[in-house]
């Protein structure tokens, strides 16, 4: 597979746009918004600058502007528009258009300026939870469709990882607020999906507890020290792939005796495989939780 892409289908289009295939032919024959290329079998293949005005498009359709009369705006019209109505920072769904033109060009410079402005009226926090969530959640399914190369998954995953490791140094104090328990989050062996984790280390830091961050790949094994170290801890992980759905009633086990069989501690956990945990007769020291939002409540 090519590390990037420049070149999209009208399949392509749809699942960035949100707007059905059938419906983008019918604005292009009617009123000409796309000018797409032909291949030599006549299948249509878009530029990046067709889909940045898709988006565009898209976006004043959904604020009440007709197809027919934003097909006569003057070129320069449209991001003019567009700019006006994204002065609200409200309008989630231009500002994860943007995240996503940013990792179609590999854009840094766009994805920074998109974040900046964001700051302006938000929260790292609130950032993460109401945009780069959702923007994952959407990215994973672009990766599945084959829309995006695992190169521009990459490039815009480093980028939330640099402003997580940022805005978490930020929070590092030496004398945390709470210390009645300590947090220690970690992957379990052959995860390596660790934005999820990363994001609840910087919640549960900007709490006032005091975490250690173990990430990706720890085997049980190597939890078992820290009880030396900490009289109350929440063990918490974060499973997306591993543990595999069959392997999951041993490593709960294994938690039991090895973790949890003595003092104060707890096992705190979430993420996709944990739909495949059985609840029925579960140690009352293990939490199991749907969402990030359940795991926060708890804090």
């Amino acid at each position: 597979m090519n590390s990037s892409k420049s070149t999209f289908s009208i399949k392509d289009l749809e699942n960035l746009s949100g707007i059905k295939a059938h419906t983008i032919r019918i604005w292009e024959k009617r009123y000409n918004i796309l000018k797409p290329m032909r291949t030599v079998s006549n299948i249509r293949l878009y530029d990046t600058e067709n889909l940045q005005k898709l988006l565009n498009i898209t976006l004043l359709h959904s604020h009440g502007y007709k197809i027919s009369k934003i097909s006569k705006f003057p070129p320069e019209k449209i991001p003019q528009l567009v700019s006006e109505i994204i002065s609200d920072k409200n309008i989630n769904s231009q500002v994860i258009s943007s995240f996503k033109m940013a990792m179609m060009d590999f854009d840094q410079r766009l994805f920074n300026t998109t974040y900046e402005n964001l700051l302006v009226t938000k929260s790292f926090g609130e950032i993460f939870k109401e945009l780069f969530i959702p923007l994952l959640n959407e990215i994973g399914m672009l990766w599945q469709t084959g829309t995006i190369t695992p190169a521009h998954e990459h490039f815009i995953s480093y980028l939330i990882r640099q402003k997580l490791l940022s805005n978490t140094e930020q929070l590092q104090l030496p004398d945390p607020s709470k210390n009645e328990k300590i947090f220690v989050l970690y992957l379990p062996q052959n995860e390596i999906q660790e934005l999820g984790l990363m994001y609840l280390n910087y919640e549960i830091l900007s709490r006032g507890y005091q975490t250690v961050y173990l990430g990706q790949s720890i085997a049980i094994e190597n939890l078992k020290g820290l009880a030396t170290h900490f009289d109350t801890i929440v063990f918490l992980s974060y499973w997306t792939t591993f543990p595999e759905a069959d392997t999951i009633p041993e490593y709960l086990e294994k938690i039991q005796q090895e973790i949890l069989s003595s003092g104060h501690s707890e096992f705190w956990v979430l993420g996709k495989m944990t739909h495949y945990i059985p609840t029925e007769n579960l140690n009352q020291k293990i939490s199991v939780f749907t969402t990030l939002q359940h795991a926060l409540n708890k804090l």
